[in-house]
């Protein structure tokens, strides 16, 4: 009799540990929402001192993050349930965070490439932008118009991204290493070691915002991209249970209403950035 209970109860907590289960694998594993993110590109995600604007801490420091792809990931852990965890997580490292588990998803101003499509998942697009050049003002490129003005300058770009590989359809252009981070190539540009560098436009808004030396180059005849290359959507892990629900927050923020949190997004972006 004893051992007939015994085995009763013990398959009564393995139907509800099994039930548990299936029920956090369904709804993303846990009450936190951990995004990772550089915090190092403005205005989609920067690194500040305080909580202002509405910056949220960034686990295990005592900095907190902001700016537009914080903003977005608000409204997606408030529309999961969950806690919003930021992981700052320098830029080639996002992609093995997401694979191994250590962040629920990307939200880095990353385009949906067709090449990281076939390392991980994305959801729709939550914003889409033009590339520019940023270049020095009062410099030989300041009134440039098309991709042809560039011939001869010194340009780079951030490392592993589409905004590095346009860079071949400059002709005569000399194409420099990639930079690891925007803030790199802020300095290179004012130091005089490139002559520009290709970014999207809302970056280039903050590039020149924050230093007066700097002017952008919005082209006439500028850049072939696809819509996957110039628009940003949440990265996530294959065959993630979060992707569909995603989906349904993102939309419910209307184009209005994503362009007022990117212009305040440059508003409140630190200066020194």
């Amino acid at each position: 009799m004893i051992l007939v209970a015994l085995l009763l109860v013990g398959t009564i907590l393995l139907v509800g540990c099994g039930n548990n289960s299936s029920k956090q694998e369904a709804d993303g594993g846990s009450d936190v929402f951990r995004v990772g993110m550089e915090a190092g590109y403005p205005p989609f995600n920067w690194t500040q001192m305080d909580d202002s604007n509405g910056a949220v801490k960034i686990d295990g420091s005592s900095e907190y993050a902001g700016g537009y792809d914080v903003e977005i990931a608000k409204r997606i852990a408030e529309g999961l349930g969950k806690e919003l965890v930021i992981v700052k997580t320098e830029w080639d490292g996002l992609l093995p965070a997401l694979e191994s588990g250590k962040i629920d998803a990307i939200i880095a101003g990353m385009s949906p490439t067709a090449e990281r499509a076939k390392a991980i998942d994305f959801t729709d697009n939550y914003y889409k932008s033009d590339l520019v050049m940023v270049v020095k003002k009062g410099g030989p490129y300041e009134n440039a118009k098309s991709l042809k003005d560039f011939k001869g300058a010194k340009i780079t770009a951030q490392l592993n991204t589409f905004h590095y590989d346009v860079i071949d359809q400059i002709e005569g252009v000399e194409k420099l290493t990639a930079m690891d981070n925007f803030p790199a190539m802020r300095v290179a540009l004012e130091s005089g070691m490139i002559d520009g560098y290709v970014s999207e436009r809302p970056e280039g808004i903050s590039a020149t915002a924050a230093n007066d030396n700097f002017a952008m180059v919005e082209f006439e005849d500028g850049f072939v991209t696809s819509d996957d290359d110039t628009a940003v959507a949440v990265g996530l892990k294959k065959g993630s249970p979060l992707r569909e629900k995603i989906n349904e927050i993102l939309a419910e923020i209307s184009e209005e209403e994503r362009q007022e949190i990117m212009d305040n997004a440059i508003k409140n972006q630190p200066a020194a950035q």
